[in-house]
Parts: structure tokens; C-alpha cells; sequence
């Protein structure tokens, strides 16, 4: 940071507007090594928030926020955002417990007009505020930011098909950081679009058509016979053809420089005096000054805590994602019936390996999960066996092609569900804790929960060559866990363990089973004896491992995942249903789940060693105090 601190003066996006446009070239500066030294720190989204700051800059400078409102797709790049309305302070805290999170959220600022994690979504959300604010007769600007990546939902797509029609003051910001969108991006396209955001062109423009349509009987149509011969001079003399956005009604600017602060001020001045939609085309560069992300964005994309200097994580252990990967391209090795298929997640889903040894069998569809069911559904119905690898928060896209496609059909297609239960310090849009009840939900879906990397292996086995019709194999974010000396998995739907009979039981399936062996430890040294029943397949239940419940007083099962409508409500019932006299008791989330470690949260939900400890410790006393009484 400089002695001369600009960014010491930004207390609001009001002071943004004071900055002439080499002050706000060092600001961008400033904000950058500010972004990364908190990154550095917590973890976070990196590339993409060091590939916006001078588009944040001028956004800030031309419109009026928070009386105008921004809609930021996905939401991992407002880090400058929030930087620049009052929330700088609060940056080394983010995605901590308890600190600033790493997405918008209204309940966080009123400079956050949205909430938003998921990918897809700004353009429909920004599209009904400026409806809402054209019922109200308030004449604000509403502007959507989305990236390229984004464009490739069907969401944004239909949206666009919805918003083009209209005639409202809607400005789509196209964040474009790695793909070409049209073929006419050469220097006279350019030229092009530094002529028509001009005011002086954009002022004559709106007072010729205006003058033409007031001349009765024979205006409106002279207007539009300008417009034609407008279009015919640009087709032919220039070889412009009308791109996907103006086909869709789109007054259309671009392609700009995403960091040339002027020009994208120029741009933003000209989109707020056009009439209708506009779309303005910005190329950034994806981790824009940091050498490391800029070469590898998508490694940087969402990182862990970092070394700034060599730009290596600070712990970088085996995990889930990387068995997986490794297990799927064995597999491949001897079976080319198996192909992958990822929603533009390859990196995080561990699928890089497998994307360069087979290609032909590689399908990265973009930010598309619904397609990516039902294009996997169509390759099963080819004969193939297709693996879907997919964030247990983003499946939630999926369920009518689950559905509807696969199940209902019987089609055998694999999902391999990363990032299964709390993910962390993204927060309440990213933890996944719902695949579990709504697969429950859907006939005919077979769903395994492995606690260990082996387990993973020999259920990805299960799942690809043992199982008919959806397979599901769930497995959390980070490594492997805890698990006791004598513990041996036998590839059956579950597992007893424990070395005597006790009066207590624990009832739980994947990572929670090293929380849960942990827990019986402590409470054999205290005297209390606890036998554990892990499930392996958590759909269906196996109706002998409800039977192997009968005859405990206590039955306690935990489970890192929603309470309504997941395994552990279903596996009481079957209890109940089954003659079981004991008491049963369940442990499960009721609730969002918001920042935290996962630790952290696992401890306040009660699904960690000591939250298991205390759930037994409190049923046994009840017990026994019961028994006293009686």
C-alpha cells in the first residue's frame, strides 16, 4: 500500500465519483494487493475478483448506488464491491465465522440489492427489479454482472429471451474472461463501438428518430427506414451481422477493455442514455495482477489460504475429489464404456487427469447441470456409462432430470456427489445438505456414502457395475478422517461395529462415523458402552440393518444433513414400523447452515465427537434416572 493511500478516503461508493481516472488507476492497485492478502489469509475467490476491480471502479463512478442496483451473478467477485461500500474493515474477515461473507447479502449491506451464490441467475433477478421499479415510477438503473461461464445456463438464457422483448432500462453486463461471443471483435468493430457509445452520437441519434415519428402519417415509418439502411450500411460496407443479444432486442456495445477505466466509463455513461436493454461486452483478464492466478485461473478460481510469495497452499492434502478422480480413470483405463460428464467443474470435481487422457470420452457442458443429467441419460441410453461428477449444492438443479429422465426411465447413470454435507465458509448457498432428502424422494435412485477413501473406491465399484438404473455416491469436501484400528469394511449396505452389546446405539453414515468412533471412545473410558451401526448404502435402508436396532433402549442417529425427509427420519420410521420399543432419537439440520469452518459448524450442530458425547451421555442419564424412579 503507498504512504498516499487512496482507498484510506473510500468510505462509501460516493467517494469513488471524486477520482479523476489515474486516481482511479492506482485505487485499482491498492484494492488488488487488499483482495489478496485477505485471500491469502481465509481462502476465497480469487481470479475472478482480481479481474473485475476496474470494472467495479467504474461502475461505481457513473451510477448511483445503492439507489441503482447491481445483481452480481454467482456473486464470488463483489469483493472490491463490498471494499467500496463501507465494508472494508470487515474484509479480513471474510468468509470467517461470523465475518463479512464471500457472496452479496442484503441482510450484509443495502449496497446489496440480492443474494446470490449460484451461477445463472442475475439477469432474471436484475430483470424483475427494473419491472418492479417501472410499476413504482422509479427511474433508477438496474444492472446485471454476469460472466461468460454464467451465459452457458439456460437460466440466463431464458432470461435474455424475456428481458430482450421488453423495452426496459435493463443493462447486462457481460463479463467476458475467456470465450469470444462474437466473430466481429477486429479493430473496425471496435472502432464501431468507441463511435456509437459517444453522447454526441447517441444524443443526435435519439433526437432523429424523435423528430421522425413526430411527423404525422409518414414519421414512424421513416424511422424505421432509417434504421433499415443503418443496418444495410453496416452489413455491406463494414460486414457487420447482427450478434445473438441484438437478435434478441439488445442494444449491444463491444467488445471493450474490461481494465481501461475511461473507456468503460464512457460505455456505462452511453448504456444509461440508450432506450431499452442493453448488453455491454467487457473483456477482463481472470486474475489480472497476480502472475500465479493469471496463469492458472481456474486454480485460483476458489483456493484455500495461500502463500502470496510462491503462490502454493498453505496445506494441500489428499482428499475425496482426487481419489475419485483417479479411481474413475482406472476405470476408464480398462472400460471404455465410461465417460465423464461435468458441469464446467473439472478442476474441482478432481476430473482434470481424466479430461486429458480421454478426451473423446470427456464432456465438460458448461454451467449446465440440468443438460448434464439428461445428456448423461442419453449416453446411458447409448450404452455407455456415464459418471456425472457434480457439487452436492448444484445438484439441486437437477431434480426433474433425475427424475424425469433417469429414473423414471431406469436408465444407469452414475453421480458422483462432491462436497456432500457442510462445506464450510461458503456459506449457506453452498452447503450440501439436501441431495440426501430430495434423491429420497425419487424412485428407483440407489445412493452409497463411503466414510473412507477405500470405501469410495469399492462403492464407485458398487455404483458402476453392481447397481441398475441412478447410482449415487456421496462423498464430503477435504480428506479422510479418523477411524479406529479394528475397523473393517466388508462392501455390505452396513456395518455393526462395536465389541459388545450395549444398551446404546449409534445410527450414522459417512464422515460422521469417524466423529461418531471417536465419541464411543470417550464414552467407554467414562463407562458407558455404545455400539455403532454405520450405513453404507442410505438408499434404500436395508431393512436387517433396522433389525439389528431391536433390543437397544437407545437408538441415536446423526446425520450431516436436513432433517425432514432424510435418512435418519426415514430410518426411524422404519424403525417404529418394524416393532422397535426403545426410544429413538435424531440429530440432523433444521436450518440453513451459515459461514464457518466445517469443524466449527459440525461442533455447533451437535454431529461432532463432543456434540455425539453429550446427545449419549444425556439419554443414558435420562435412562437411568427413569429407572430410579421406577
Amino acid at each position: 500500500m503507498t504512504e498516499e493511500s487512496l482507498l484510506d478516503n473510500i468510505h462509501s461508493s460516493s467517494d469513488v465519483k471524486k477520482l479523476t481516472v489515474s486516481q482511479l488507476e492506482q485505487l485499482s492497485e491498492e484494492i488488488r494487493e487488499e483482495i489478496m492478502e485477505a485471500v491469502s489469509r481465509n481462502g476465497g475467490h480469487l481470479a475472478s475478483n482480481l479481474g473485475v476491480v476496474e470494472l467495479t471502479l467504474a461502475l461505481h463512478s457513473v451510477f448511483n448506488f445503492p439507489e441503482d442496483k447491481i445483481v452480481w451473478d454467482v456473486g464470488h467477485q463483489s469483493y472490491t464491491h463490498k471494499i467500496l461500500t463501507g465494508r472494508r474493515d470487515m474484509l479480513p474477515t471474510i468468509r470467517t465465522e461470523n465475518g463479512l461473507s464471500g457472496f452479496p447479502k442484503r441482510e450484509e449491506s443495502p449496497y446489496d440489492c440480492f443474494n446470490t451464490g449460484h451461477s445463472s441467475t442475475s439477469i432474471s433477478a436484475a430483470f424483475g427489479i427494473a419491472c418492479a421499479s417501472d410499476i413504482l415510477n422509479d427511474k433508477h438503473y438496474t444492472i446485471a454482472v454476469i460472466g461468460d461461464g454464467a451465459l452457458t445456463g439456460g437460466m440466463a438464457l431464458e432470461a435474455l429471451n424475456s428481458a430482450g422483448k421488453s423495452r426496459q432500462n435493463l443493462i447486462v453486463i457481460l463479463n467476458d474472461n475467456k470465450m469470444s461471443i462474437s466473430k466481429n471483435v477486429g479493430s473496425m468493430a471496435r472502432h464501431l463501438t468507441k463511435l456509437r457509445i459517444q453522447p454526441s452520437y447517441l444524443d443526435a441519434k435519439s433526437r432523429v428518430h424523435s423528430r421522425l415519428n413526430r411527423i404525422p402519417g409518414i414519421g414512424t415509418g421513416l424511422a424505421k427506414m432509417m434504421s433499415s439502411v443503418k443496418s444495410w450500411i453496416r452489413t455491406n460496407f463494414f460486414g457487420h451481422q447482427k450478434n445473438m443479444f441484438e437478435l434478441l432486442g439488445f442494444n449491444y456495445y463491444g467488445p471493450l477493455d474490461g481494465h481501461d477505466i475511461d473507456q468503460l466509463q464512457t460505455a456505462l455513461k452511453a448504456a444509461k442514455r440508450s432506450k431499452g436493454p442493453v448488453m455491454l461486452h467487457v473483456c477482463t483478464k481472470k486474475g489480472k495482477g497476480y502472475e500465479y492466478a493469471e496463469k492458472k485461473p481456474s486454480i485460483f478460481h476458489g483456493i484455500s489460504a495461500f502463500d502470496i510469495e510462491t503462490g502454493e497452499p498453505k496445506c494441500s492434502s489428499k482428499g475425496y475429489s482426487a481419489v475419485f478422480g483417479e479411481f474413475l480413470c482406472d476405470c476408464a483405463k480398462r472400460d471404455k464404456r465410461i465417460c465423464a460428464v461435468t458441469a464446467a467443474m473439472a478442476t474441482g470435481t478432481g476430473l482434470d487427469e481424466f479430461s486429458k487422457k480421454y478426451k473423446s470420452r470427456f464432456f465438460d457442458v458448461g454451467i449446465a447441470e440440468e443438460h448434464a443429467v439428461t445428456f448423461a441419460c442419453g449416453l446411458a441410453a447409448g450404452d455407455a456409462i456415464p459418471v456425472f461428477a457434480v457439487y452436492s449444492t448444484f445438484l439441486q438443479r437437477t431434480y426433474d432430470q433425475l427424475l424425469h429422465d433417469a429414473a423414471l426411465q431406469g436408465l444407469h447413470i452414475v453421480v458422483a456427489v462432491d462436497r456432500a454435507g457442510i462445506v464450510g465458509e461458503d456459506g449457506e448457498t453452498h452447503q450440501g445438505i439436501f441431495d440426501v432428502a430430495f434423491m429420497n424422494t425419487i424412485p428407483g435412485i440407489t445412493v452409497y456414502a463411503p466414510s473412507s477413501f477405500k470405501e469410495l473406491e469399492a462403492m464407485m465399484d458398487n455404483a458402476l457395475y453392481k447397481t441398475d438404473g441412478v447410482a449415487a455416491v456421496r462423498y464430503p469436501r477435504g480428506g479422510e478422517k479418523y477411524l479406529p484400528e479394528d475397523y473393517v469394511y466388508d462392501d455390505e449396505s452396513y456395518t455393526f461395529y462395536g465389541k459388545k452389546f450395549s444398551e446404546t446405539l449409534i445410527v450414522t453414515y459417512g464422515r460422521i462415523f469417524s466423529e461418531a468412533c471417536q465419541a464411543a471412545e470417550r464414552l467407554e473410558q467414562d463407562g458407558v458402552e455404545a455400539c455403532i451401526l454405520k450405513l453404507n448404502r442410505i438408499k434404500p435402508i436395508d431393512i436387517n440393518a433396522v433389525k439389528k436396532c431391536m433390543g437397544y433402549k437407545n437408538c441415536l442417529f446423526f446425520e450431516e444433513g436436513i432433517k425432514y425427509g432424510g435418512t435418519g427420519e426415514n430410518f426411524g420410521f422404519m424403525l417404529y414400523q418394524n416393532g422397535f420399543e426403545g426410544k429413538f432419537s435424531l440429530t440432523a439440520i433444521d436450518d440453513y447452515v451459515h459461514q464457518a469452518k466445517c469443524d466449527s459448524a459440525l461442533h455447533h450442530l451437535l454431529l461432532d465427537a463432543d456434540g455425539i458425547y453429550s446427545c449419549v451421555m444425556g439419554a443414558v442419564q435420562k435412562e437411568n434416572n427413569n429407572s430410579d424412579k421406577g
